[in-house]
């Protein structure tokens, strides 16, 4: 797509991104390369309400970061003229006149349709609509057997806009805020001084969660050989009294924060910490961007390193099966033969190694990803 000659001189820009917490931490890299490359533009924010309410949505995420100034809300698989309509005049309200395109499409027939939408809309520039079957896609690399990175993937749909360098951590930066750092602080302050490990047990998919037996065993095992640490478990509201039942495992001093803090919140949480465990999911990528180190556990259900957390240094454990990629939300006919094949003990040996490496960056090369289980078995 051809660009205007002049970015510096566009004045509105509004970004189409799908999805909820995860997708928009991974997505970061691109919202700060737009910022750079129209630096006087205002940006905006086009997105989805999360189905699920253990979602959060992505305004949540980008919200006083500087990145966003404002959102419209996307009606996901709606079929009603009238929503069609109204999201219409929102968007030849705003007058944008670039649109970049950062949503995952299964076809380019989706993308046609979009595309066909935003031109409707008056929109004269879209980039990175990815009508290409290699920009939908994740490239598979022999050498490793790994999937291309969601967050690569979307780099190169708005490499238009220059390179991003994907492990330059101020291109993870959520500018998280005085005032969130405060609240996360006081959020902190029944555990005092102790050093920190967070957790996060709760899931909105079937298909992604480890089981709140397996959790208990590895807190009540952490607990023991961490006497001194204390425990702060994160997530949303939903997932609040699965966390209080877990939690009654860990002997010291331990707060549940899930529901109470903002994402944003969660993530100057999740900063303060030396160690994030939990299932692959949003809090498992704020902590990724906040630079803690992360033993994350992985469903099967998408190829491996699609959604792996962003930097070295962390432990993904993922036992790749012959159902891999699946896609499932709930798997009852494998009764998630991918999860069962990892054992608490095999968490707890990756907690040991990353705490005691917890001062080294974890922002370096992405590829040096250490995986608990082989890739191929």
């Amino acid at each position: 797509m051809k660009l205007p000659k002049e970015l510096d001189k566009i004045e509105r820009v509004l970004i189409f991104c799908l999805g909820s917490l995860g997708d928009t931490v991974v997505a970061l890299p691109c919202f700060h390369q737009i910022a750079r490359a129209f630096p006087n533009a205002h940006r905006y924010l086009l997105s989805n309400l999360p189905g699920e309410s253990k979602a959060a949505p992505a305004y949540a995420v980008l919200k006083n970061s500087g990145l966003v100034e404002g959102h419209l809300t996307y009606p996901l698989a709606t079929r009603s003229l009238s929503e069609i309509f109204a999201l219409r005049r929102q968007v030849r309200q705003l007058r944008p006149q670039v649109l970049i395109d950062l949503t995952p499409r299964l076809s380019w027939q989706h993308v046609a349709q979009d595309v066909a939408f935003f031109r409707l809309c008056g929109i004269p520039y879209i980039l990175g609509a990815p009508f290409s079957r290699d920009a939908r896609m994740h490239r598979f690399d022999d050498s490793n057997g790994l999937y291309e990175a969601e967050v690569s993937r979307l780099a190169r749909s708005i490499a238009v806009l220059g390179t991003i360098d994907l492990n330059d951590v101020a291109n993870w930066d959520l500018h998280l805020t005085p005032e969130e750092h405060a609240r996360a602080q006081s959020a902190l302050l029944p555990l005092g001084r102790r050093p920190l490990i967070s957790c996060s047990v709760g899931t909105k998919m079937q298909a992604k969660d480890w089981g709140e037996d397996n959790w208990r065993k590895v807190l009540q095992q952490l607990a023991q050989s961490l006497p001194d640490y204390g425990l702060v478990l994160v997530g949303a509201p939903g997932e609040r009294a699965v966390s209080d039942r877990v939690a009654a495992e860990w002997q010291g001093r331990s707060v549940n924060i899930c529901g109470s803090t903002s994402p944003r919140e969660s993530a100057a949480v999740l900063a303060r910490a030396r160690l994030f465990l939990g299932h692959d999911s949003g809090p498992m990528h704020l902590a990724a961007a906040v630079q803690t180190r992360c033993v994350a556990i992985f469903s099967a259900r998408d190829y491996p390193a699609v959604w792996f957390p962003w930097g070295n240094g962390h432990e993904v454990l993922y036992h790749r099966t012959n159902c891999s990629g699946c896609q499932l939300e709930t798997c009852i006919k494998q009764r998630n033969k991918c999860l069962t094949a990892i054992t608490p003990t095999a968490v707890l040996e990756a907690a040991e190694r990353l705490l005691a490496h917890h001062d080294q960056p974890t922002h370096q090369l992405h590829g040096d990803i250490r995986t608990k289980f082989p890739i191929f078995v």
